[in-house]
Order: structure tokens, then sequence, then C-alpha cells
């Protein structure tokens, strides 16, 4: 990657043109991965798999859903076998599609599935290893007693695929690392690379090179970190360049779910990293697929609508490691402050006191107050419609600088020049000033006035199709020139639908903020002429919610209560929607407290690693719940679980009763 600036980089094929991975094809019946071939879209049946027509009919609606792979659990022999009746029924009906193996902790049933599907996915944290959360210290004797272990159970797996010509997925999770990755790496993305190297290896030894590899992580950071180090990894030690599957496990329901699922996996699909998809959602399987659709389609035509960039020839930043971008402290922007929300009510031209519900504040007639939720907006942007009233304390407004020189009470406002305003003016804020700027802004000229300003907080913007990338740039430039000033990211969406600008936004923000790029997030639309003031109201509080929900998906602005919960699959002790809806209703005030709904121990303690507190399906209406790794209650009663995990909660001074607020 742009080998001409000798960056020791090779984690993607740039960072400025659009350029996919070249990996290898492979060929997963008749529908290939990887080289040339589209970005896939694949799914998990929810259905018991011992329920073939069940699971037959729910492929059917993955299929019509847009699905090109679908994924079945086989968590022991006996649904291994079975998943030749579904193959079978699916062929008499019409439907050729490949089928992937889901297998963890049982060899034999992988053995089996191999046999009969197109693909199986193994976990190398569970494969062969039992994950028992102790800290063993490990010699380097011990350590390769234990990867010849491996060795011996994952051969026969191998050598079988090799016969059948079937692909399989080596698939790491964050959160079911073994004991001994654990002792020796961590809990880091370089133990979670290692634990699929360790497998690789073999593979390659075997030259059987039929594989697709996966580093999933519910925290956005990880996973990011994760795959473009083992992107690094695969090239320095020689491996093939393996096509890689995307997603963001446990990403959760609804809005929560779409962003967190697009910060992770956008994040990678901007940098060309990526060959088939998997959004994971707590909803039915064919709701996700068209979600992946979304996020790939963007991607089709990128090369050809983007402006060129110029190369990044000096990298200021680790793409493996999360260090936040070391900025001045402009008021309470920048800094150790965390990132803050920019609400554009610049198309208002009359905003009443309840126009502000919309940006988190909400006015009590009655007690002629307002009242703030844990989404209240930090800044309103009211262009040349400036407020009329006194806003409620900690909200500032900002206006364009033309209105701003003829406005009373200065001081009371915030200016947002140009780029050209900024250079040319003599009258500012004394103490906090916004400048606009693209990249063709960031001169010399502008950047020597800014290290000698620090009032001025930048709010960087891109017209260009590759825009996430050229923001990424100004950053860059920025960094490698010893420029302080925090910067506000801002992204307007024209003609798009709510989906796109959801998905969209989350890619191109969190794509900089998990990278420690941006010290806050401003949204916009185009003006749409039919539309009245209720529906911009909707609009731009739908679009405050947005901004939030990407701060706390790329980890640096906890806002409210976030949900790890697994999509459901055949493994399901009880269900998934319906509890995470319950939970989330009685503890979605909790602002900061990470919560992880697990349908069964296999997706338990381990994959809800990032977890305050688990909530696991243990048998037939009996739950488990967890304090971060450690069970505290083995068999709870399902009608009382929710109640005991608030108990659990309040035992650790983190539970506050819920506050409504003031009509």
């Amino acid at each position: 990657m742009n080998n001409a600036c000798n960056l020791n980089t090779t984690y993607c094929p740039s960072l400025t043109e659009y350029k996919r991975r070249k990996t290898r094809v492979v060929n997963i019946g008749g529908v290939p991965v990887g080289g040339d071939n589209p970005i896939r879209v694949q799914s998990m049946t929810t259905v018991d798999t011992m329920d073939t027509m069940g699971s037959v009919e729910q492929c059917i609606r993955m299929i019509e859903a847009g699905c090109e792979y679908i994924r079945i659990t086989a968590p022991s022999i006996k649904e291994a076998e079975n998943l030749k009746n579904i193959k079978e029924e699916l062929l008499k009906r019409g439907y050729d599609i490949p089928l992937i193996a889901d297998i963890h902790f049982t060899p034999n049933a992988a053995e089996v599935a191999a046999r009969i599907v197109e693909k199986v996915r193994v976990n190398p944290g569970n494969y062969a290893d039992k994950k028992k959360f102790q800290v063993i210290e490990y010699d380097d004797a011990s350590y390769q007693a234990e990867l010849d272990r491996i060795r011996e159970r994952f051969v026969p797996l191998v050598r079988i695929c090799k016969e059948h010509g079937t692909a399989m997925r080596i698939g790491t999770n964050h959160g079911s690392l073994s004991d001994r990755i654990l002792s020796r790496y961590g809990d880091t993305p370089l133990g979670m690379v290692e634990s699929a190297l360790e497998f690789l290896r073999i593979c390659e030894d075997e030259e059987y090179y039929d594989i697709v590899i996966s580093m999933k992580a519910s925290n956005t950071q990880v996973m990011v970190q994760a795959y473009r180090l083992l992107v690094q990894k695969l090239e320095e030690e020689g491996l093939q360049p393996y096509p890689l599957h995307l997603g963001v496990t446990e990403a959760g329901e609804a809005e929560d779910g779409r962003i967190k699922s697009a910060v992770g996996i956008g994040t990678l699909l901007e940098d060309g990293l990526g060959d088939t998809v998997r959004v994971s959602l707590t909803e039915a399987p064919e709701a996700e697929a068209p979600v992946a659709q979304v996020l790939i389609d963007r991607y089709t035509h990128r090369a050809e609508k983007a402006q060129p960039i110029k190369p990044v020839c000096n990298l200021p930043i680790n793409p493996f490691q999360y260090h936040r971008r070391e900025t001045v402290e402009v008021e309470n922007i920048g800094g150790l402050n965390v990132p803050r929300v920019v609400a554009d009510l610049s198309r208002l031209s009359d905003i009443k006191y309840a126009d502000l519900k919309s940006v988190g504040h909400l006015y009590s007639m009655l007690l002629d107050k307002f009242n703030m939720n844990d989404l209240g907006a930090d800044y309103i942007y009211t262009g040349d419609y400036p407020i009329s009233f006194m806003l409620p304390n900690g909200l500032k407004e900002l206006v364009n600088y033309t209105y701003w020189l003829r406005a009373e009470q200065r001081q009371d406002r915030h200016p947002l020049l140009s780029a050209v305003e900024y250079l040319e003016s003599t009258e500012r804020h004394a103490k906090l000033n916004f400048v606009l700027a693209s990249i063709h802004d960031i001169t010399v000229e502008l950047m020597e006035r800014l290290k000698q300003d620090a009032t001025v907080v930048l709010m960087l913007y891109s017209e260009n199709e590759h825009a996430m990338p050229e923001l990424r740039k100004c950053f860059f430039r920025l960094m490698n020139n010893g420029i302080k000033n925090p910067c506000i990211i801002k992204r307007e969406y024209g003609n798009l639908t709510p989906d796109q600008v959801q998905l969209y936004a989350a890619t191109d923000v969190g794509g900089l903020l998990i990278d420690g790029l941006g010290d806050g997030i401003m949204l916009g639309t185009e003006l749409l002429p039919e539309q009245e003031k209720g529906e911009w109201l909707h609009t731009i509080d739908k679009l405050n919610n947005l901004s939030f929900g990407i701060l706390q998906a790329a980890r640096t602005r906890m806002s409210k209560t976030e949900y790890i919960s697994c999509p459901s699959c055949g493994r399901t002790l009880f269900d998934l929607q319906e509890t995470t809806a319950m939970i989330r209703k009685r503890t979605d005030h909790l602002k900061g407290v990470k919560i992880g709904i697990m349908g069964c121990i296999v997706n338990g303690p381990g994959e809800m690693a990032d977890a305050d507190y688990g909530y696991v399906g243990v048998g037939k209406d009996k739950i488990a719940l967890y304090r971060g790794q450690n069970v505290i209650k083995k068999s709870v009663p399902a009608e009382r679980a929710v109640d005991e995990l608030i108990e659990l909660i309040r035992e650790d001074d983190k539970w506050i009763e819920p506050i409504k607020l003031e009509e």
C-alpha cells in the first residue's frame, strides 16, 4: 500500500483510494467468495436444527431476503446428520443454496457436517479447547504440547474438508479465546489473530486453502483492530491472502444493532477489506440480509465516483491500537472531554421552546424549566435563525458568522466561519469559534494561523464520495503539522433513505472515532421543500439519537445502556427478542451499564466478555446470572430472572430509579 511513501502498513490496499483487497477465491457450493466476486451476504437460522421443515421454511425466507449463504448450528452429531435432510428438502423445492454448519466444542459433529454441507465454521477458542476462565502459566514446552494436541484434533477435519471439497471458516471470537491464548497474549486483538493463525498454519501444512477467516467482537474497536492485524500478520508470515467474513458479534437489536454493525463492518469495507458480511441482529434472520446489502451496495461503484485523494505518506496513528488524537481543550470540546453532539436546527426559522425536545431538552410549561435526557445535544446550530429565548443550562448555540457580527449578546453565541472568513476576519468570539473546513481549506496559511489560536474548533466536512478517507486525510494532515485544535466531524446526506443515512453516518463517523479521530459529530440532511416543521423535528430527533448511538457504538461516549445480545439460533433456550425487549424496558435508563443477553451457554460468558452483567439461558426456563464472566446465580427461574438481575445491579450500587420527565 502506497509503497512509494514507505508506510509500514499492509493491512489495506490504500488509505486514500478505494480498492478491494485481493484474496484467494474460495468456492462454496458454486457461489465463490473473494477475488473479484461480489461481497456476499449471509445469515444464520434460529429454528431448532432438528426441526427440518421449520428450518427449511426459514431458509427460504432468508434466501428471498437476499442471503447467498445460510449458516445452521450443529452443536452435536444428531444436528450435523440432520443437515442432510434440510439440504435435500431445500433441493427438492428448487433452492440450491450453500449451507454452512456452525460448530462449537464438538469435532465429531464437524467431521460429520463436512461430508454433507458446503462449508463448516469452527471457533479456535472452543473447537479443541475447553475454556475454564483460569489463568494458567505455560512455558514454551507446555505451550507446544497444547499446539500438538490441537493439531491431532483438527487435522482429521482438514483432511475430510480437503477430500470433499468443503470450505471452512476459521472464526475467532473475542469472548471465547482459550485460556492458553489468554495466558500468553491477553484479551487482545493479537490474541484473537494468533488463535486463528494456529489453525491456519495447520491447514497450510496440509496444503488446504479453502478457508475464510473472521475476527468477531462485540467491541467495535477490538473487532476492527483484530481484522486489520490479521491481514498484516498474514502478509508478514507469507500465508495465503484468505477472504474475510465480516461481522460484529452480538450487535443487538433495532437501531443500536444496526449502528454498531455499521461502525465495525463499514469501517473495514471503507478500507477495501471484507468478502462476505453477516449482520448479527437480535431479530428474525431475514431482517439481517437487507441491512448487510445496504452496507455492501455503497461500494459497488465507489472507485468510479470518488474524487482522487493524495496518498498518505506519514501515518500518525497506530491502526491496531486505540489512542485518541491529542487536542487542546477549547471550552468543553477536545482535551479529555467526551465527543460533543451538535444538532443542526438551521432549517427551522422560528424555533419554540417545545422544539428543543427533538434534541433531548424537554421544556415543562408548568414548571417553566427544561429537563435534559441522556441524549441531550451539547450545541445547536441555528444558522441565520437564532433562538429568541434563554437556552437551558449546558446547551450552547452556533450561528453563522455574518449574523454573529450584527447580533446582540454575542458572548452568548458562537460564530461558525468559513475558512476564508476566518483568515480575513478580525472580530471573533473571545473563547470559542468554529471554522468550517474541507481538505482543500487546510492550507499552510490556515494551519499557521491555527497554531496561534486556541479558540478555534474545526468543523471538518467532505463532499467526496470517498468521504471517510478524505476526512481521515484531513486529520492526518493536521496531526503531521502539529495542529491540536479539536475537530467536529460534519456529515450531510442528501437524497437517501433513513436506513442509508443511519448506516452511512455510522460508517463515516464511526470509522474515524474508532481510530481516535474526532471530538464531536454534526449530522444533517437536505431540506425538502414539501417537508413541514413537524416532519423536520422528527428528522432532527432521529439524527440526534443517531449521533449519540454512533458515539456509543464507537466506544467514545457511553450515554445509554448497552445490550450485548446474540442473534437467536437453534441452540437458544428462550425467546431472545421478547426477553431483550423486556430487559431493555426495565433497564434502559442505566447510563453506561453493559448487559449481555445470551440464548445459551455456547454464547454465554465468553461471547459477552465485554459485559458488566450477563443473562444466559442454561436450560428450559432456567437462567444463569453473571457479574462479568463470573456466574453469580446458576439456575434462576425465568419468571424471576429479570428481577434478580436488577437486584444484582442494585447490590453493586449501579442501580438508579428511572425518572419520568415532566411534560
